[in-house]
C-alpha cells in the first residue's frame, strides 16, 4: 500500500468491528488512493460493541454514538462497505478471497480484522430456545424481547460481560442467577479481595451467585426451563445467557499459509508471515518488543491497532504503536492496588464504582 497505488489496487478488509473500521477510515486518511473493499459478516456499519452489555439493552442510548464513523462516511470517500458476507477460505497464494456465497474477490493487499467469536455452549440442551450468547447487535435485541421484568435468568459466567449484563438485568427487574466456577466474579483478573468486595456489590443488589459450580445441562420442552450444575442444583428459569468468553474467528485462515497460534500470529507493525497480509484488533497476536506476544480483547486495542495496521501497511512512515492504553492499564492497576492498601477491598471497589 505504497503512495504510488493507483485505483485498480484494492485493500480488502475482512471484518467490518472496531478494527477493521478503524483500518479503513486511516488508509484513506493516510492517503491510499486504491479501491477499499470492507467485509462484514454482520449487518451495520462498524461500531464499538461496549454499550450491548450496558446502556443499549437498558434503553438508555442507540449505537450512534459508537459508530466508528456515521452511516454516510463510506459512500462519501469511495470505501465499500459490504455485509452480510462471510469469507470461507483464503488463497494468498493467488491473492484471493472465496466466499460463502461462490464469490471469488482478488485482493493487493489483505487485513484480518475478523475479531473474535463466542466459544461454543458445548453442554445438552443449549440449542432450546431461551439459550443465547452476547457479543452482537441481533443477540442483544433477542435478550432485550426476552428480558420481561421479574423472569429468571441464568447467567453462565461471570467475566466481565456476565457482570455487566447482571447488573443491567438486575437494573431492568429481572431475577438472576449466576453460576461462576470460582469464588467471586472476575478473581483471576481483580484478585480475591476485589473480586469478592465486586461480589458483594453484586448481592446487595439482588443478584444470587452460585460459586464453585458449572452448569453442565439445560432441560426444557419447547423452552428453556432449568439449568442443571455440576453440583446437583436445578435452577428454573425462563432464558439462559452464556458469557464464557471468545475465541479468534480464524475459521477462514485455517488450511492457508498464514501462521496461526492462539489468533493469526503478527508482528510489531501487525505483519503476519506473508506478505501483504496484515492483521489487527481481538484476532491478533501481536509480538511487542517489551511484552512478548499477547492477544488482547478490548475495544481500545481494536481502535488503536486497526489505526497502526494500516499506518504500517501504507509504509508512511515508521510504525507509530500507540502504548498509551497499556500504560492506563498499568497505572489502573496501580491505583487499585494503592485503594486496596488504603481503604481495604469494600472500600476501593466503593470508591472505584464511583
Amino acid at each position: 500500500m505504497n503512495a504510488d497505488a493507483t485505483r485498480e489496487q484494492i485493500a480488502v478488509i475482512v471484518g467490518a468491528g472496531l478494527a477493521g473500521g478503524n483500518a479503513a477510515v486511516t488508509l484513506r486518511r493516510e492517503g491510499w488512493r486504491g479501491r477499499i473493499l470492507l467485509l462484514g459478516s454482520e449487518l451495520g456499519v462498524p461500531f464499538g460493541r461496549p454499550p450491548l452489555s450496558k446502556s443499549y439493552p437498558r434503553g438508555e442510548e442507540d449505537l450512534s454514538g459508537w459508530r466508528v464513523q456515521p452511516v454516510d462516511w463510506h459512500a462519501a470517500h469511495g470505501a465499500e462497505l459490504r455485509t452480510g458476507v462471510t469469507v470461507r477460505q483464503m488463497d494468498t497464494a493467488h491473492k484471493q478471497l472465496h466466499l460463502a456465497s461462490g464469490e471469488t474477490l482478488d485482493y493487493h493487499q489483505l487485513a484480518l480484522c475478523m475479531g473474535g467469536r463466542n466459544r461454543y455452549f458445548a453442554v445438552p440442551g443449549a440449542t432450546l430456545p431461551g439459550v443465547y450468547q452476547l457479543r452482537t447487535v441481533a443477540e442483544c435485541d433477542a435478550i432485550r424481547q426476552a428480558a420481561r421484568p421479574g423472569a429468571r435468568v441464568v447467567l453462565v459466567g461471570m467475566g466481565f460481560i456476565g457482570a455487566e449484563i447482571a447488573a443491567s438485568l438486575r437494573q431492568l427487574g429481572l431475577d438472576v442467577t449466576a453460576v461462576l466456577p470460582g469464588a467471586a466474579p472476575l478473581a483471576s483478573v481483580l484478585g480475591a479481595e476485589v473480586a469478592a468486595a465486586l461480589a458483594a456489590i453484586h448481592c446487595a443488589r439482588g443478584v444470587q451467585l452460585v460459586t464453585d459450580d458449572q452448569v453442565i445441562g439445560l432441560q426444557g420442552r419447547d423452552w428453556v426451563e432449568h439449568a442443571l450444575t455440576k453440583k446437583g442444583r436445578r435452577l428454573e428459569c425462563d432464558l439462559v445467557i452464556a458469557g464464557i468468553g471468545i475465541e479468534p474467528a480464524v475459521e477462514a485462515v485455517a488450511g492457508s499459509a498464514i501462521a496461526l497460534d492462539n489468533g493469526i500470529l503478527v508482528n510489531e507493525r501487525c505483519q503476519t508471515n506473508v506478505p501483504a497480509v496484515f492483521a489487527a484488533g481481538d484476532v491478533a497476536n501481536l509480538l511487542l518488543p517489551v511484552f512478548g506476544r499477547v492477544r488482547v480483547e478490548h475495544y481500545n486495542n481494536g481502535e488503536r491497532q486497526g489505526r497502526a495496521l494500516a499506518r504500517a501497511a501504507r509504509r508512511s512512515a515508521a510504525l507509530r504503536l500507540d502504548l498509551r492504553f497499556l500504560v492506563r492499564a498499568v497505572r489502573a492497576q496501580t491505583r487499585v492496588r494503592r485503594l486496596r492498601q488504603a481503604l481495604g477491598p469494600r472500600g476501593a471497589a466503593r470508591q472505584l464504582g464511583k
